[in-house]
């Protein structure tokens, strides 16, 4: 349709002027003594119009052969971008696949192609940090660095996600904190601080760190409280070796995190450390009353301490809302062993034993058949107990 409407566009510039020209009778006279020319006024349109557009042309012509040397630079420029930024496509691609060599290689062309140096800095370096080729892959940082461009966040977080796989936390948390002190702090900068403090065993500093990811939603609440336990487990494992050092800690410790099976166990176990059983039952009890937890059932029986028929009073109670639980059954073994009511305990130990047969069940029947002197009965189920892998413990 377009080329229709020229065609007619053309020919009505040709009626026009074929129009004009007959119409026109004029003619031009040239005088140049001693010669003299006459030409029609109509040729003479025609030489102007023709001469001007030969004039245009070779001026034209002129002109780009002036410009040819930097059209040649150009168009030459354009293929090396070109190339670089195909060599960048590709090293990406091949770091994807697992074809790290390939990614390496492919990153380095593009850098002698100056095709944005920083990133392919940092895709041959964490090519070759898969390689296992930790020199290289610094000086591959260190290329992406002097590159130039706004790309000072991503070396930085870059190099500290390499560091912590190789397990460098300390230069990771270095590298980090630098980036955080020169800008905000971003959620996955605070993940690999979170990685790079956990490593070096800093469970104040992990519980700081969980409670701003906490803030940005950024971690499911599953992973968010297991991170959480464990640090509260590592304060109350590390904590002074004195009753006063030990309630400190565990009076700095929120409720909500205290009847966290993991860290009621291990409060409770360097409380009866320390001799306080008393204080050990209270922590066991109250974390039972809000979730059941089979470590904590067995602990529950462990420390030997005068509030036992108190103890097998509770577990009794206990054994009502979950009758047939092995090692609640075990631990009111272990209690009536405690108050020597030794028929009781038979019946409890046995009851665990038929429920779900462990090594300590059996070792703690044996041990109250040759306090009983049922010698035959105790070498039986020692021997029982032998026979068990320790994963079978209760």
């Amino acid at each position: 349709m377009k080329g229709l409407l020229w065609l007619f566009v053309l020919a009505a510039l040709a009626v026009a002027l074929s129009l004009v020209l007959r119409a026109g009778g004029g003619y031009a006279l040239f005088v140049l003594p001693p010669w003299r020319a006459e030409v029609s006024l109509n040729f003479l349109a025609i030489l102007v119009v023709v001469g001007f557009a030969l004039l245009y042309l070779l001026v034209r012509a002129f002109w780009h052969t002036l410009r040819l040397p930097s059209h040649v630079r150009a168009f030459r420029r354009r293929r090396k971008e070109e190339a670089g930024h195909e060599a960048t496509l590709g090293a990406i691609q091949a770091l994807f696949e697992g074809r790290f060599v390939r990614a390496e290689k492919l990153a380095s062309k593009a850098i002698d192609l100056g095709a944005t140096p920083g990133l392919a800095g940092l895709l041959a370096a964490r090519a070759a940090q898969r390689l296992r080729d930790f020199a290289r892959r610094d000086q591959w940082l260190e290329q992406s660095r002097q590159g130039g461009g706004d790309w000072h966040v991503a070396q930085a977080m870059t190099r500290a996600e390499l560091l912590l796989d190789e397990r460098r936390y300390d230069e990771a948390r270095s590298v980090l904190r630098e980036l955080h002190a020169s800008g905000p702090k971003h959620v996955a900068g605070l993940f690999l601080m979170l990685r790079a403090e956990q490593g070096l065993a800093n469970p104040e500093e992990v519980l700081r760190i969980a409670s701003a990811l906490e803030k940005h939603d950024a971690m499911p609440p599953e992973a968010l409280d297991s991170v959480r336990v464990n640090a509260r487990v590592a304060l109350l494992s590390r904590a002074p070796q004195d009753a006063h050092g030990l309630q400190r800690q565990w009076d700095a410790t929120p409720r909500s995190d205290r009847v966290r099976p993991k860290v009621a166990a291990t409060a409770a176990r360097a409380f009866i450390q320390l001799g306080d059983c008393r204080k050990a039952h209270r922590i066991i009890e109250d974390a039972l009353d809000r979730g059941w937890d089979a470590t904590l059932a067995l602990l529950y029986g462990e420390c030997v301490d005068r509030d036992a028929l108190e103890r097998l009073e509770r577990a009794e109670k206990w054994l009502k809302e979950r009758p047939g639980e092995t090692e609640l059954l075990l631990t009111l073994g272990r209690l009536c062993v405690q108050r020597e009511l030794w028929g009781k305990a038979q019946s409890y130990l046995e009851a665990s034993v038929a429920t779900r047969p462990t090594r300590e069940a059996h070792i703690a029947l044996a041990r109250l058949h040759e306090r009983l002197g049922r010698t035959v009965d105790a070498a039986r189920h020692f021997r029982e107990s032998a026979d068990l892998s320790p994963n079978a413990s209760g």
